[in-house]
């Protein structure tokens, strides 16, 4: 053997000079070996570029037997929402007294029930007060005075009044007779009317202190102090509570 024909490592060559292997005898010329893929096939499970993956619908594509979304649903209510009414008011001002039964939770009762009436509320309370009968008899007097704020004119706010009345057992034996319930109608706004059912302002209110009192409480622009004057000598007491 030539210089030439020795392998460079130093190992003697596994097949004799120009003798075929086993593995090459029996293929032909350019046959790629078992497993080896051509140039630009793309490996098993490969999916061409741009592809989308199995399962994946187009943008925008609804499921299959849908006919669209369904309707947002509201949340559900937590009760009737109260509408909050709009109606113009006037300021009245509601004497209230009582001298038979419990007298004292008759007036305070009658306080809330004039609150409750349809457009009312009751925006100032006096404090209540005990007084001896004026041109009547019977028992001492509770009394007190309420400011409201009305949506009722004066003669339905009087109508309601009346009702009060008679719902708290009031009744009219005689004239001045003692009652579970008194409610008079001092004033409503400017109001000025004269007629057999209704006269405003009230055209005694400055002649009882059991009146002026507890409206000076809640209301002395609406008292003057000569009309607080004038009633000094009528024993009217502040009830503590």
């Amino acid at each position: 053997m030539s210089a030439s024909d020795k392998p460079k490592d130093g190992k003697k060559s596994s097949a004799p000079q120009g003798k075929p292997s086993r593995e090459a005898a029996g293929k032909p010329a350019g046959a790629r070996p078992a497993g080896a893929k051509s140039a630009g096939a793309k490996p098993a499970g490969v999916k061409p570029a741009g592809a989308k993956p199995a399962g994946l619908k187009p943008a925008g594509a609804k499921p299959a037997g849908a006919r669209g979304a369904p309707p947002a649903r509201r949340a559900p209510s937590r009760g009737p929402s109260r509408v909050r009414e709009d109606y113009p008011t006037v300021q009245a001002f509601v004497a209230i007294g009582a001298n038979l039964g419990d007298a004292e939770a008759a007036v305070k009762a009658a306080m809330d029930a004039l609150g409750a009436l349809q457009r009312t509320q009751v925006t100032a309370r006096s404090s209540l007060y005990r007084s001896a009968p004026v041109d009547a008899t019977g028992p001492d007097f509770i009394n007190a005075v309420v400011a409201l704020r009305t949506g009722l004119d004066a003669e339905q706010l009087l109508i309601a009044m009346q009702r009060l009345e008679t719902q708290a057992g009031r009744e009219r034996p005689f004239p001045n007779a003692p009652r579970t319930l008194d409610l008079d109608l001092l004033m409503h706004g400017n109001s000025v009317i004269d007629t057999p059912t209704l006269t405003l302002p009230h055209p005694r209110m400055r002649e009882r202190a059991f009146v002026l009192k507890p409206l000076a409480e809640i209301a002395p622009d609406k008292v003057p102090r000569v009309a607080l004057s004038r009633v000094s000598g009528q024993v009217i007491e502040r009830i503590r509570n």
